[in-house]
Protein backbone atom coordinates (compact mmCIF):
# COMPACT_ATOMS: atom_id res chain seq x y z
CA UNK A 1 0.00 0.00 0.00
CA UNK A 2 1.31 3.49 -0.95
CA UNK A 3 0.07 6.68 0.96
CA UNK A 4 0.97 9.73 -0.86
CA UNK A 5 0.99 12.08 2.43
CA UNK A 6 0.85 16.15 2.17
CA UNK A 7 3.51 17.46 4.20
CA UNK A 8 2.11 20.77 4.74
CA UNK A 9 3.60 23.91 4.34
CA UNK A 10 6.88 23.96 6.09
CA UNK A 11 6.93 23.41 10.14
CA UNK A 12 6.80 20.42 11.13
CA UNK A 13 3.91 20.40 13.46
CA UNK A 14 1.56 21.70 10.54
CA UNK A 15 1.37 18.00 9.23
CA UNK A 16 -2.20 16.71 9.68
CA UNK A 17 -2.23 13.93 12.34
CA UNK A 18 -3.05 11.47 10.21
CA UNK A 19 -0.22 12.43 7.88
CA UNK A 20 2.14 12.01 11.00
CA UNK A 21 0.19 8.52 11.77
CA UNK A 22 1.35 7.47 8.67
CA UNK A 23 4.83 8.22 8.45
CA UNK A 24 5.38 7.04 11.67
CA UNK A 25 3.55 3.49 10.38
CA UNK A 26 5.83 3.48 6.94
CA UNK A 27 8.71 0.89 6.01
CA UNK A 28 9.50 2.91 3.25
CA UNK A 29 9.22 6.58 2.98
CA UNK A 30 9.93 8.80 -0.41
CA UNK A 31 9.90 12.25 0.19
CA UNK A 32 10.52 15.45 -2.07
CA UNK A 33 13.96 16.48 -0.26
CA UNK A 34 13.90 19.55 -2.19
CA UNK A 35 11.29 21.02 -0.39
CA UNK A 36 10.26 18.81 2.22
CA UNK A 37 10.91 19.90 5.65
CA UNK A 38 13.45 17.19 6.61
CA UNK A 39 12.52 17.67 10.46
CA UNK A 40 9.44 15.78 9.45
CA UNK A 41 11.42 12.49 8.70
CA UNK A 42 11.82 12.60 13.08
CA UNK A 43 8.39 11.06 12.46
CA UNK A 44 9.45 7.99 10.82
CA UNK A 45 10.14 4.69 12.62
CA UNK A 46 13.69 3.01 13.68
CA UNK A 47 14.49 1.71 10.35
CA UNK A 48 12.59 2.98 8.21
CA UNK A 49 13.83 3.19 4.88
CA UNK A 50 14.24 6.67 3.54
CA UNK A 51 14.96 7.90 -0.26
CA UNK A 52 15.17 11.48 -1.07
CA UNK A 53 13.09 11.99 -4.36
CA UNK A 54 14.84 15.16 -5.37
CA UNK A 55 17.33 13.06 -6.36
CA UNK A 56 15.62 10.32 -8.47
CA UNK A 57 13.29 10.16 -11.84
CA UNK A 58 9.89 9.25 -12.26
CA UNK A 59 10.87 5.83 -13.16
CA UNK A 60 13.29 5.06 -10.16
CA UNK A 61 10.64 6.32 -7.87
CA UNK A 62 7.81 3.61 -8.91
CA UNK A 63 10.81 0.97 -8.94
CA UNK A 64 11.48 1.92 -5.08
CA UNK A 65 7.49 1.41 -4.55
CA UNK A 66 7.32 -1.62 -6.73
CA UNK A 67 10.04 -3.30 -4.31
CA UNK A 68 8.35 -2.08 -1.00
CA UNK A 69 5.30 -4.26 -2.34
CA UNK A 70 6.98 -7.22 -3.00
CA UNK A 71 8.40 -7.34 0.28
CA UNK A 72 4.91 -6.46 1.57
CA UNK A 73 5.96 -3.31 2.59
CA UNK A 74 4.27 0.14 3.63
CA UNK A 75 5.14 3.20 1.71
CA UNK A 76 4.84 7.41 2.07
CA UNK A 77 5.19 9.04 -0.73
CA UNK A 78 5.72 12.92 0.97
CA UNK A 79 5.22 15.86 -0.81
CA UNK A 80 5.56 19.45 -0.11
CA UNK A 81 1.97 20.90 1.25
CA UNK A 82 -0.63 19.44 -0.34
CA UNK A 83 -0.29 16.94 -3.11
CA UNK A 84 -2.95 18.28 -5.22
CA UNK A 85 -1.19 21.74 -6.22
CA UNK A 86 2.04 21.44 -7.68
CA UNK A 87 2.74 18.09 -6.81
CA UNK A 88 3.44 16.05 -9.78
CA UNK A 89 1.11 13.36 -8.43
CA UNK A 90 -1.10 12.19 -11.72
CA UNK A 91 1.29 10.43 -13.56
CA UNK A 92 2.01 8.34 -10.26
CA UNK A 93 -1.38 7.85 -9.82
CA UNK A 94 -1.44 6.25 -13.27
CA UNK A 95 1.55 4.56 -13.25
CA UNK A 96 0.47 2.82 -9.90
CA UNK A 97 -2.93 2.18 -11.37
CA UNK A 98 -1.09 0.13 -14.11
CA UNK A 99 0.91 -1.36 -11.97
CA UNK A 100 -2.09 -3.06 -9.90
CA UNK A 101 -0.77 -1.46 -6.88
CA UNK A 102 -3.44 -0.04 -3.93
CA UNK A 103 -2.88 3.62 -3.02
CA UNK A 104 -4.67 7.06 -1.00
CA UNK A 105 -4.07 10.47 -0.75
CA UNK A 106 -4.34 12.18 2.72
CA UNK A 107 -4.34 15.36 2.10
CA UNK A 108 -1.88 18.23 3.41
CA UNK A 109 -1.52 22.43 4.33
CA UNK A 110 -1.24 23.84 1.33
CA UNK A 111 1.47 27.11 1.41
CA UNK A 112 -0.51 29.47 0.00
CA UNK A 113 -2.30 29.09 2.83
CA UNK A 114 0.61 29.32 5.32
CA UNK A 115 1.46 32.47 3.40
CA UNK A 116 -1.77 33.68 4.50
CA UNK A 117 -1.03 32.70 7.57
CA UNK A 118 2.32 34.32 7.98
CA UNK A 119 1.22 37.52 6.09
CA UNK A 120 -2.01 37.66 8.22
CA UNK A 121 -3.89 38.38 5.18
CA UNK A 122 -7.85 37.17 4.10
CA UNK A 123 -7.76 36.31 0.43
CA UNK A 124 -11.46 37.01 0.02
CA UNK A 125 -12.20 40.63 1.39
CA UNK A 126 -15.86 41.57 0.62
CA UNK A 127 -16.02 44.21 -2.26
CA UNK A 128 -12.40 43.69 -3.19
CA UNK A 129 -11.56 40.11 -4.17
CA UNK A 130 -13.86 37.27 -3.88
CA UNK A 131 -11.71 34.72 -5.94
CA UNK A 132 -8.10 33.31 -5.13
CA UNK A 133 -6.23 32.62 -8.52
CA UNK A 134 -3.52 29.84 -7.99
CA UNK A 135 -1.42 29.62 -10.54
CA UNK A 136 2.82 30.16 -11.88
CA UNK A 137 4.62 31.91 -15.09
CA UNK A 138 5.66 30.48 -17.69
CA UNK A 139 9.18 29.04 -17.54
CA UNK A 140 10.92 26.18 -18.86
CA UNK A 141 7.74 24.60 -18.50
CA UNK A 142 5.15 26.57 -20.33
CA UNK A 143 1.34 27.26 -19.55
CA UNK A 144 -1.78 27.49 -21.51
CA UNK A 145 -2.21 30.51 -23.66
CA UNK A 146 -5.70 31.54 -21.95
CA UNK A 147 -4.08 30.74 -18.61
CA UNK A 148 -1.01 32.79 -19.07
CA UNK A 149 -0.28 35.68 -15.93
CA UNK A 150 -1.38 38.70 -18.14
CA UNK A 151 -4.61 36.89 -18.84
CA UNK A 152 -5.70 35.91 -15.19
CA UNK A 153 -4.50 39.19 -14.18
CA UNK A 154 -7.08 40.85 -16.11
CA UNK A 155 -9.91 39.47 -13.40
CA UNK A 156 -8.46 41.83 -10.59
CA UNK A 157 -8.61 38.65 -7.99
CA UNK A 158 -6.24 37.94 -5.54
CA UNK A 159 -3.23 35.91 -7.52
CA UNK A 160 -1.01 33.43 -5.50
CA UNK A 161 2.07 32.47 -7.84
CA UNK A 162 4.26 29.51 -7.26
CA UNK A 163 7.40 28.50 -9.17
CA UNK A 164 7.69 32.29 -9.89
CA UNK A 165 10.06 33.94 -8.12
CA UNK A 166 12.95 33.79 -10.41
CA UNK A 167 10.95 35.69 -12.55
CA UNK A 168 9.74 38.62 -11.31
CA UNK A 169 10.86 40.97 -14.00
CA UNK A 170 8.60 39.18 -16.63
CA UNK A 171 5.80 38.42 -13.90
CA UNK A 172 5.67 42.49 -13.94
CA UNK A 173 5.45 42.74 -17.00
CA UNK A 174 2.54 40.38 -17.53
CA UNK A 175 1.14 41.58 -14.49
CA UNK A 176 1.03 45.10 -15.63
CA UNK A 177 -0.04 44.51 -19.12
CA UNK A 178 -2.85 42.11 -17.88
CA UNK A 179 -4.53 45.04 -16.13
CA UNK A 180 -2.45 45.65 -12.64
CA UNK A 181 -1.88 48.93 -11.46
CA UNK A 182 2.02 49.72 -10.43
CA UNK A 183 0.44 50.56 -6.99
CA UNK A 184 -1.18 47.04 -6.37
CA UNK A 185 -0.25 45.42 -3.28
CA UNK A 186 2.54 42.67 -3.64
CA UNK A 187 3.93 40.01 -1.25
CA UNK A 188 7.00 37.41 -1.52
CA UNK A 189 6.77 35.10 1.65
CA UNK A 190 9.90 32.69 1.34
CA UNK A 191 9.72 29.43 3.29
CA UNK A 192 6.22 30.14 4.88
CA UNK A 193 5.64 28.55 8.20
CA UNK A 194 9.51 27.21 8.02
CA UNK A 195 10.50 27.71 11.78
CA UNK A 196 13.41 30.24 11.92
CA UNK A 197 13.21 30.60 8.54
CA UNK A 198 10.33 32.55 7.13
CA UNK A 199 10.70 35.51 5.43
CA UNK A 200 8.18 38.17 4.32
CA UNK A 201 8.67 41.12 1.91
CA UNK A 202 5.93 43.41 1.15
CA UNK A 203 6.24 45.72 -2.03
CA UNK A 204 3.75 46.64 -4.72
CA UNK A 205 3.63 45.00 -8.15
CA UNK A 206 6.61 47.94 -9.77
CA UNK A 207 8.67 46.90 -7.22
CA UNK A 208 8.60 43.63 -7.10
CA UNK A 209 11.89 42.72 -9.18
CA UNK A 210 13.83 45.18 -6.93
CA UNK A 211 12.27 43.92 -3.88
CA UNK A 212 12.87 39.96 -4.69
CA UNK A 213 17.18 41.20 -6.10
CA UNK A 214 17.23 43.10 -2.78
CA UNK A 215 16.75 40.15 -0.48
CA UNK A 216 18.12 37.51 -2.52
CA UNK A 217 15.05 35.53 -3.33
CA UNK A 218 14.87 33.63 -6.42
CA UNK A 219 12.91 30.20 -5.16
CA UNK A 220 11.54 28.49 -2.15
CA UNK A 221 8.86 31.72 -2.26
CA UNK A 222 4.88 32.15 -3.04
CA UNK A 223 4.30 35.80 -4.55
CA UNK A 224 0.96 37.05 -3.62
CA UNK A 225 -0.72 40.37 -5.90
CA UNK A 226 -4.14 41.91 -4.76
CA UNK A 227 -6.06 44.52 -3.51
CA UNK A 228 -6.90 42.15 -0.48
CA UNK A 229 -3.23 43.21 1.22
CA UNK A 230 -4.79 46.60 0.66
CA UNK A 231 -6.67 49.38 3.67
CA UNK A 232 -9.81 49.43 1.89
CA UNK A 233 -12.91 46.23 2.00
CA UNK A 234 -16.47 46.14 3.55
CA UNK A 235 -17.66 44.52 6.28
CA UNK A 236 -18.36 40.56 6.12
CA UNK A 237 -22.37 40.04 6.25
CA UNK A 238 -21.90 37.21 8.08
CA UNK A 239 -21.31 38.97 11.79
CA UNK A 240 -23.61 41.86 10.64
CA UNK A 241 -26.55 42.97 12.77
CA UNK A 242 -28.73 44.17 10.54
CA UNK A 243 -28.24 40.93 8.45
CA UNK A 244 -30.10 37.72 9.35
CA UNK A 245 -29.04 34.35 8.81
CA UNK A 246 -30.31 30.67 9.66
CA UNK A 247 -29.11 31.17 12.80
CA UNK A 248 -30.48 34.56 14.16
CA UNK A 249 -32.54 37.58 13.45
CA UNK A 250 -31.45 40.55 12.33
CA UNK A 251 -31.52 43.51 14.58
CA UNK A 252 -34.28 46.22 14.42
CA UNK A 253 -32.55 49.74 13.86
Amino acid sequence: MVHFVGAGSGAPDLITVRGARLLGEADTVIYAGSLVNPALLEYTKPGCEIHDSAKLTLEQVLELIRAAERAGKTTVRLHTGDCSIYGAVREQFDALDALGIDYDVCPGVSSFCGAAAALRTEYTLPEVSQTVIITRAAGRTGVPERQSVAALASHGATMVLFLSAGMTEKLREELLSGGCKPETPAAIVYKATWPGEERIFRCTVDTLPETARENGIDRTALIIVGDCMGEQYARSKLYDPRFSTGYRAAEKP
